[in-house]
């Protein structure tokens, strides 16, 4: 799924585009016929009987190796898709070049105060990971005459790694002690590491298998941390580990019997509590341990309730509580005592139309982020709930809170962006809630004036406004419908589509592209009902809304007809792959990344990671009715002999949100029951997981394949260099922001 991810880009001088030779044409015809899975049968129970799944010897859960034979039928996909795809090499290059030429050199996040220091991260020119910083300083800003350290050097930890990626990062409260987590398999597992920063001396502990979140106690000696479930990985239970000492001697803190619930551990802003934050799609349950006793037990401190979320924070001298009891799209309560619910009091009641969508604690302010109409904004309120300021998005775009690190902070960070909206971060000081600077994220070279961003609504069959977010370039398209149109979607767990600044769309938009996000039901844009209307068994709604969408967007002109393309990642290429199932014929080309497409098939399989926590949102198959209602739409179980889109379907080896054998077999069922000489390709990055590769420079090798196939389909592939921009004037001295992934502080990944 998306987050809240902002890079800072360069575009690339086009100067050299006619000396390019142009790319051929794909064509509808391979070159050389697709590898032919074998079919070996495979069975599974199910209420309607045995669940026959011919391509169930694909599935390898071995997480250190897999399988010979597994291993040479995705190196063949992987070889079949290249021949396929070798006559747009030269566009390929093209588009990478540009995209890498968008990165600056040498960028650097915006600091952020942490008891008694400033935290940034700085990558060099040429490097995938970057240097966690420090500077002294005090809430203020920081120590102009104190000198720059390097907190961790990750372009070491990740030399010679197949994969890497940086959980979390925290010094003890002493400063003397850094704890960090990072998973080097790509499988979403981390180990945990401490150092003493005064040395530079790794202790000889390291605890494997791990999520990436902990907590440190007030002692500096006493960590918690979550030990991952063996065969779930995203469920665990809570242990309490002394510095210096085996792993082994650890202490169970807390371990969960629910499998449907979540568990995740952290430091409360106050730093006077560790917090164990238990949670599931309808209920949570919060305990604690005080962080200067960390030997006593847990206490339950808000017991958990069937269809009450409610997620708390302690700062100075109470809690602050987003609640769900009172109001489906929440509510901001203040406690002195949380046992005392009757004493709780409104800071922020529930108003109509507005979602508090998340809450940032600190001593001299409260800074929460709201929705409304499908757009977020940003408060900062008073200790009491009255408004100093309000942070609205540009014309369609978003905005959100950046990192916080320190509830002592006198500032906070807020981030403005769009489809077409390079990121302005703004600096906000808490006490008046005045701008104190504001940095424009830098795109050298390229002019973004031309481009448009909105937020329109569709109309769905069933008469509901469906919100869009369109983006185009003045001059490179004319409102006609002669226009490409590529249409994204995801639409799950109550998660919204937020229409994120990314410069690998510029490639697109620049050749005359509408860029389109589908904010289908299933997402959260509109709230909770939002979120319910296309839940569970009324699924269906999202793919219904994904094709009014389309059908919209063609008849106000936006897109021709025959020119239409679909993308989705993870859950969204669930939708996607949905979509191709019942609509199929209006999309000439699909990309379904990481797509989560054996639905009935996962929900039959409470050993996979993510099952019985999401029989809440997809169905239960193990009841007839749910059995009956997933079977009805899920979309490996629904591929025809019908016409399919040309489709690029792509997996990692090591993903366990979403196992490579899913989108393996879906490819391969696609292949022998379509219709039709559309190709079906599918890519599987081989030392990655379900975020795929994490490295900043590798992601355009990525977009350069999906645009490339895109750009041919529309018929625009022999055109190889796009229009060059009009350079921009005055944006070379801006900061950098950094991309998604490089996270500061812990959590739990807990959707697809």
């Amino acid at each position: 799924m998306p987050g809240m991810p902002w890079l800072r880009f360069l575009p690339l001088l086009l100067c050299c585009a006619a000396a390019q030779a142009p790319a051929q044409s794909l064509g509808t015809t391979p070159p050389v016929a697709p590898p032919q899975a074998e079919r070996r049968g495979g069975a599974a129970a199910a209420p309607a009987g045995q669940r026959h799944d011919e391509y169930q010897w694909l599935r390898d859960d071995d997480a250190r190796a897999k399988r010979p034979d597994v291993l040479r039928h995705l190196e063949a996909e992987n070889r079949y898709t290249e021949a396929v795809l070798a006559p747009l090499r030269p566009l390929r290059e093209k588009l990478q070049q540009e995209m890498l030429a968008r990165i600056v050199p040498e960028q650097a996040s915006v600091p952020v105060y942490d008891n008694g220091w400033w935290i940034w991260r700085q990558y060099a020119a040429g490097v995938d990971h970057p240097r966690v910083m420090r500077r002294r300083g005090t809430p203020a800003g920081p120590d102009a005459a104190a000198r720059a350290e390097v907190l961790l050097d990750l372009p070491q930890h990740a030399i010679a790694q197949r994969s890497y990626s940086l959980g979390q990062v925290q010094a003890s409260p002493d400063g003397r002690w850094l704890a960090w987590t990072e998973d080097v398999r790509g499988r979403g597992s981390f180990d945990l590491y401490i150092q003493d920063l005064q040395t530079r001396r790794l202790l000889p502990e390291r605890i494997r298998g791990v999520q990436e979140g902990f907590a440190w106690a007030a002692d500096n000696r006493t960590l918690f941390y979550v030990r991952q479930h063996a065969l779930t990985l995203h469920r665990g239970a809570v242990w309490r580990h002394q510095r210096g000492s085996d792993a082994a001697a650890d202490v169970l803190v807390h371990d969960e019997d629910d499998a449907a619930m979540f568990v995740g551990v952290r430091a409360s802003a106050s730093r006077r509590q560790v917090l164990i934050d238990i949670f599931g799609a309808d209920s949570t349950e919060l305990r604690a341990v005080p962080a200067d006793a960390p030997a006593e037990p847990a206490r339950v401190l808000l017991p958990r309730r069937a269809g009450v979320r409610i997620q708390a924070e302690h700062v100075g001298a109470r809690w602050l509580l987003r609640s769900n009891a009172a109001a489906p799209d929440f509510e901001l309560l203040a406690a002195d005592d949380l046992g005392r619910p009757e004493r709780w009091r409104k800071l922020l009641p529930a108003r109509p139309g507005v979602v508090l969508e998340g809450v940032q604690a600190f001593e001299a302010a409260i800074v929460v982020e709201e929705r409304v109409q499908a757009r977020r904004r940003v408060r900062v309120l008073d200790l009491e709930g009255q408004e100093r300021r309000v942070i609205d998005a540009a014309a369609g775009g978003t905005v959100a809170l950046s990192e916080s690190r320190d509830a002592r902070a006198t500032r906070v960070q807020v981030v403005q962006q769009s489809l077409v909206q390079a990121p302005v971060t703004l600096e906000l000081g808490l006490s008046q809630g005045r701008e104190l600077s504001r940095r424009q994220e830098p795109v050298p070279g390229h002019d973004l004036s031309p481009y448009r961003s909105e937020l329109l609504w569709a109309t769905a069959r069933d008469g509901a406004r469906v919100p869009v977010t369109v983006a185009w370039r003045e001059g490179r398209v004319r409102r006609d419908g002669s226009a490409p149109l590529l249409l994204e979607g995801y639409g799950a767990y109550g998660e919204s589509l937020e229409p994120l600044f990314g410069v690998q769309r510029l490639s697109l938009l620049e050749r005359g592209f509408v860029i389109a996000l589908a904010h289908v039901r299933g997402g959260g844009e509109l709230g909770r009902a939002w979120y319910e209307a296309a839940r569970g068994a009324a699924k269906p709604r999202s793919f219904d809304d994904f094709v009014d969408v389309t059908d919209y967007l063609v008849a106000e002109r936006w897109a021709a007809p025959g020119k239409v393309f679909a993308q989705g990642a993870s859950a969204g290429g669930l939708l996607v792959a949905a979509v191709a199932n019942r609509a199929g014929a209006r999309y000439r080309g699909m990309v379904l990344e990481m797509p989560f497409v054996d639905v009935l098939g996962a929900m039959l399989d409470p050993t996979l990671a993510l099952t019985a926590p999401e029989w809440s949102q997809w169905g239960d198959p193990r009841e007839r009715a749910g059995h009956e209602a997933l079977a009805a739409w899920s979309p490996y179980d629904n591929i025809a002999a019908r016409d399919y889109p040309a489709m690029l379907v792509t997996t990692a080896l090591w993903d366990t949100r979403v196992p490579f054998d899913g989108p393996a077999r879906y490819v391969a069922r696609l292949r022998a029951r379509k219709t039709g000489r559309n190709p079906v390709l599918l890519h599987v990055e081989m030392n990655a997981g379900h975020d795929g590769e994490a490295g900043l420079h590798e992601r355009p090798r990525q977009w350069a394949r999906q645009y490339a196939l895109f750009l041919d389909l529309a018929g625009l592939g022999a055109a190889a260099g796009a229009p060059a921009s009009t350079p921009s004037a005055g944006s070379a001295e801006a900061a950098a922001v950094l991309p998604e992934g490089e996270k500061m502080r812990g959590g739990i990944k807990l959707t697809r």
